[in-house]
């Protein structure tokens, strides 16, 4: 269990860094999320603002993505650890952690974007982009943790 709870954390800190690097300014796919957040219709000034007034409360939304990314790590590694331990191969552990992508993640990022405020003109490419960084980033874990189990 120690394995799992120390992987886990390993994971969601996994997690942090590829959705640092994805969803920066410098990516595409960071370019869709600014637009998405409506960064893009804001000058220079109101961005700033925006960004000084959410400064007080980054700590406790990184601390609370956090423990959403051990809570995604932690799954991914129990499905690796106990579909290995129970006789599965790794490939078939990893299938395990896509076919849970394909059913939950991807029909709750789907809703998400079909119900929430999304621009249309961009709804399919955030739609793509979020559920494929949840992927990798779950292939990532997954992999890190096939390499301990």
């Amino acid at each position: 269990m120690t394995t799992i709870i120390i992987l886990s954390i390993v994971g969601a800190i996994i997690a942090a860094v590829i959705g640092t690097i994805w969803y920066s300014n410098a990516t595409p796919m960071g370019k869709l999320h600014m637009r998405f957040l409506g960064f893009d219709k804001l000058t220079p000034a109101e961005q700033q603002a925006k960004m000084t007034e959410a400064k007080p409360m980054m700590l406790k939304m990184y601390a609370g993505q956090m423990l959403l990314s051990f809570l995604t790590a932690f799954a991914t590694v129990v499905i690796i650890t106990v579909g290995t331990q129970g006789g599965l191969s790794f490939s078939a552990s990893l299938g395990l952690v896509a076919f849970v992508w394909l059913c939950f993640v991807v029909p709750t990022v789907g809703g998400t974007i079909l119900w929430g405020n999304c621009d249309r003109a961009i709804a399919w490419k955030k739609f793509f982009s979020d559920i494929l960084e949840i992927l990798v980033t779950l292939m990532v874990i997954a992999g890190v943790a096939g390499l301990f189990v």
